[in-house]
């Protein structure tokens, strides 16, 4: 019996020594972990003993604030912030490289550098129930004091987790992942409030993509979805089971539209206290849009639940100044199972839904919907049926927000220079007295709507306005 006994402790001893070779304790490298000195060597240094030790997980130690720069992970790496611990960015800009790529957006390279940063590596990953605290307070980053680094950014990587982390504070976007492959992001929280630009994860010409269970607080978009390049196409996205909360959009998809943007779905999803929109759906450079499924989604102050535009812009930094991509197409699309309360949001709240003169969207249906408004459109609303077109002249070189065409002259959906709508079993309420027409129809064709209800009434033929 003793030699059963010892050989089960040599046995768990050997595991043990296993369960922990392939861990590499910044503390071990020379990190002070004191929250105030600049331990990025260190922590490059476990990174670098890892990825040549064929993998394993770089940690953070629970109890402590690891202040570090921009640090590179690289194969195999997991970096792993215990629960307690703090990963601290710098507060100082020039502790943050240049050669960690670029913001693919014009006029904004001060958004350049990031604190962590991956290229052409494969199967890494951030887990952990600790803190990655970008410290980007205005006290620390502005543009004017030489830029704002954003908290991660991974270009050309393969196999990526991202989980069970919380990262707050950074100086511009939480993250922004470029020409990605099968990505996993699970139960993470972000709040990035304290300057501006605060996006949550932002995936450009990426592909294979799941987004599950997790909470954003932005300062800007919650997730954006693009493609800065025609030859990397964003497809294949996944996100349910997530909370938006945020000073801009709820999920914002395009902009960046050079390459194809396709094969969305989102589902189970929670969107409160938007400033913007809760989904915005832009293409507006030379890819095609297509083929994307929004169900089972509840939001409250959120105004313009749908926010559609299809326009001619350019948004990418490598377009040159003076160009735009030539248009192509925008179709299919459908919103299901979506309950509104916009009761507190201003009157301007609907779905609102643009093609362009010669550029129809196609084929979107909106079903099974319960739409509560504030209501308050005036006789003058109602009559303003010259809504601003999204020309080059009206844009003056900025995207297409809602704030350039003013009030709108319906309370439920106005849409215009669409192909192929179908809105059923729409139900809309109005808190206060509306003078608008429920739907608006400008250069619509194909359209079939049915049980359509204003407050608890079904509407006829005359309470749509077609033009």
């Amino acid at each position: 019996m003793k030699r059963v006994q010892l050989f089960f402790i040599v046995l768990c001893g050997i595991s043990c020594l296993q369960a922990t070779a392939t861990d590499f304790n910044v503390v071990n490298y020379g990190a002070k972990a004191d929250g105030i000195t600049v331990d990025t060597q260190a922590v490059q240094k476990a990174i670098d003993a890892c990825t040549k030790n064929g993998g394993g997980r770089v940690l953070i130690p629970a109890g402590k604030t690891v202040v570090t720069g921009t640090i590179y992970l690289k194969d195999f790496v997991t970096l792993h912030v215990e629960n307690g611990a703090v990963l601290l960015g710098s507060p100082n800009y020039r502790d943050y490289t240049t050669n960690t790529h670029k913001n693919m957006y014009k006029n904004e390279p001060h958004m350049d550098r990031c604190l962590i940063f991956a290229k052409d590596a494969r199967s890494i990953a951030i887990e952990g129930y600790g803190t990655i605290d970008g410290n980007g307070h205005k006290e620390n980053f502005t543009k004017k004091k030489g830029g704002r680094p954003m908290m991660i950014r991974f270009v050309n990587v393969k196999d990526i987790h991202l989980n069970d982390i919380t990262l707050i504070n950074p100086a511009a976007w939480t993250s922004a992942w470029l020409y990605c492959d099968n990505i996993s992001v699970s139960g993470i929280n972000i709040i990035s409030r304290v300057n501006n630009n605060g996006d949550g994860l932002d995936f450009d010409g990426c592909t294979n993509v799941r987004v599950t269970n997790s909470n954003f607080d932005n300062s800007d978009d919650s997730i954006c979805l693009q493609a800065s390049r025609p030859d990397k196409p964003c497809r294949n996205i996944s996100v349910s089971n997530c909370h938006f909360s945020t000073k801009w959009g709820g999920m914002r998809i395009g902009l960046l539209s050079r390459g194809n943007i396709e094969s969305v779905t989102v589902t189970n999803c929670t969107f409160k206290n938007i400033q913007d929109s809760g989904l915005k759906i832009q293409q507006n450079e030379g890819g095609e849009m297509k083929n994307m499924v929004f169900s089972n989604l509840v939001m409250e102050n959120v105004p313009r639940p749908v926010f559609m535009t299809f326009t001619q812009q350019r948004a990418s930094v490598d377009t040159p100044e003076g160009e735009l991509e030539p248009l192509k197409r925008m179709h299919n699309f459908s919103f299901s199972n979506i309950v509104v309360d916009n009761s507190k949001s201003d009157k301007n709240s609907a779905f609102f839904l643009t093609g362009f003169p010669g550029h129809n969207i196609e084929d979107i249906t909106i079903k099974d919907v319960q739409f509560t408004v504030s209501g308050g459109g005036t006789l003058e609303d109602a009559k303003k049926l010259e809504i601003k077109e999204y020309t080059q002249e009206v844009l003056n070189g900025w995207w297409p927000e809602f704030s350039l065409v003013g009030s709108l002259p319906a309370s439920g959906i106005y849409a215009r220079h669409i192909d192929g709508l179908v809105v059923d079993n729409f139900i809309l309420n109005t808190v206060n007295t509306d003078s608008r027409k429920p739907i608006v129809l400008q250069n619509v064709k194909n359209e079939m709507i049915t049980g359509v209800r204003l407050n608890r009434k079904s509407i006829s033929e005359n309470d749509i306005l077609k033009q």
